[in-house]
């Protein structure tokens, strides 16, 4: 029996692998759907894709690397950074690529999971960890007539690089986060790009720019910088929670001036400027952050087309006002399903409760780590561990190194068992609800992907990341049950 199965290679799956490989736990397994590690910057490899958090940041504490061209890390970068993790950290061994985890029992006589790969492959273990992440599976628009469209089309997470964008009539539907780091790629060889936005969102300048050498000298010589670098930025993006998501009238109007300053900068056209300018407050949905996003709306090859979409036809879109669009290609940056959290991974803990049942109200755990009546069972990225204002991987470090902790504590204590109580789970999940409910994301006349269609928020976690770093410090045994 192994000390744990981990499904997912992306980088919250490599993060847990390196701890485990630290805290010399050496028997496990990392199940991965794919052929290569990666995740998130596998799938994605559409024109532009880049990170949006500066890769001081984004990068692990305990892995910096100087491999990076411009301070928001290329696609192409991240995902050699995760190669490089399974390569540095010993994880080659461990990684059963090509076949990722179909179905996880727990079995309650023994204390063990009982894990199955896609291809019939059997594993038992003493923890499960789940590390598929939240944005990893791509959502198509319900548009009647899809099917009908004759040419390419296809998903901004599945792009086809086989299909030739230039000179080509393209229309690209969504205006969010990929969309806008596509959006200037396709519009420099593109015969003709229509946006299809139906939400306008609030940007803020990304301020991009290449890492000179210089600058790598001086890292490399002096360590020191870019660890105060590091923290500078650290601190400053986690002072925007309080300024951006709390209502605080004072923050709000700040970046809400900076929005529109760069809006009224780049953009001269009246009407287009109009047609950007959201209606709701700032920060109830994800900021975006663009350098180049409104230069490449005021080319003269591109329309921002805001008239909702009635059908597409075979010849390309049909707006409710019943203009005819005619495009070659169809692009949807359309985001991805969140809010059901339906894993790729049949899970049944213990009575035989299906994971998917105990979430069919809304995903709820513990920490976002661990989940009432499914003993052994962790999450990296789990419900209410996204944020809005920092780096994802800061709270896939402090996740990770609460894992090690409770298996750290069963080895020494020969615990066969923990699971956290239902009595702690609903309370940490009432306290984070209620929170939330005061917070920018909670304005009802907004809808995000971080929100389920009764206004649940699934997704984000409820306070900066110093908080979670806090909540996650020590296991507080007391909200466990132990065996």
């Amino acid at each position: 029996m192994s000390d744990a199965v981990v499904i997912g290679a992306g980088l919250g799956g490599l993060c847990v692998g390196a701890h485990l490989k630290k805290a010399d736990f050496n028997d496990f397994v990392i199940l991965e759907k794919a052929t290569r590690v990666g995740g998130t910057w596998r799938e994605n490899t559409y024109p532009g894709c880049a990170c949006d958090v500066p890769v001081a940041l984004y990068q692990f504490s305990f892995a910096k690397t100087l491999k990076w061209s411009h301070l928001f890390p290329r696609a192409a970068e991240v995902q050699q950074y995760t190669e490089d993790l399974a390569d540095q950290f010993g994880l080659r061994p461990h990684l059963k690529v090509g076949t990722g985890g179909r179905s996880a029992t727990w079995d309650e006589a023994r204390s063990v999971w009982k894990v199955t790969d896609a291809q019939g492959g059997t594993y038992e273990s003493k923890a499960l960890v789940v590390a598929l992440g939240q944005l990893n599976r791509p959502q198509l628009p319900a548009i009647a007539g899809r099917e009908s469209f004759a040419g390419p089309a296809f998903h901004s997470a599945q792009w086809n690089h086989s299909v030739d964008l230039t000179g080509k009539r393209v229309g690209i539907i969504g205006s969010a986060a990929s969309a806008v780091q596509i959006i200037p790629e396709v519009a420099k060889i593109a015969g003709h790009l229509t946006v299809y936005q139906r939400t306008a969102n609030w940007l803020l300048p990304r301020l991009d720019r290449p890492i000179t050498e210089n600058e790598r000298r001086v890292l490399a010589s002096v360590p020191e910088v870019g660890s105060a670098e590091r923290e500078h930025l650290y601190l400053l993006f986690d002072a925007v929670f309080y300024q951006a998501f709390g209502f605080t009238e004072a923050g709000r109007a700040h970046f809400t001036e900076q929005a529109i300053n760069l809006l009224n900068t780049q953009v001269s056209d009246p009407e287009l400027r109009r047609k950007l300018t959201p209606n709701y407050p700032i920060g109830c949905k994800r900021i975006l952050f663009a350098d180049d996003y409104y230069p490449a709306l005021m080319r003269d090859n591109v329309t921002l087309e805001t008239t909702a979409i009635d059908r597409i036809v075979p010849e390309g879109i049909v707006t409710k006002e019943g203009v005819t669009h005619q495009h070659d290609v169809l692009v949807y940056a359309t985001g991805f399903e969140t809010t059901g959290w339906h894993l790729s991974v049949d899970i049944s803990g213990r009575g035989g409760i299906k994971l998917a049942d105990a979430w069919k109200d809304g995903a709820k755990a513990y920490l976002g780590l661990t989940v009432a009546n499914f003993p052994n069972m962790f999450l990296i990225y789990g419900p209410n561990t996204n944020l809005g204002h920092n780096s994802i991987t800061f709270m896939i470090e402090r996740q990770t190194e609460y894992i090690i902790q409770c298996l750290k504590a069963m080895e020494a204590r020969k615990f066969a068992a923990i699971e956290v109580t239902e009595s702690a789970q609903k309370r940490f999940n009432s306290q984070i609800q209620d929170r939330l409910a005061k917070m920018t994301w909670a304005d009802p006349g907004c809808s995000s992907w971080y929100k389920t269609n009764d206004g649940l928020n699934t997704q984000n976690w409820s306070g900066d990341t110093r908080e979670y770093r806090e909540a996650t410090r020590e296991v507080q045994w007391q909200d466990y049950t132990v065996r």
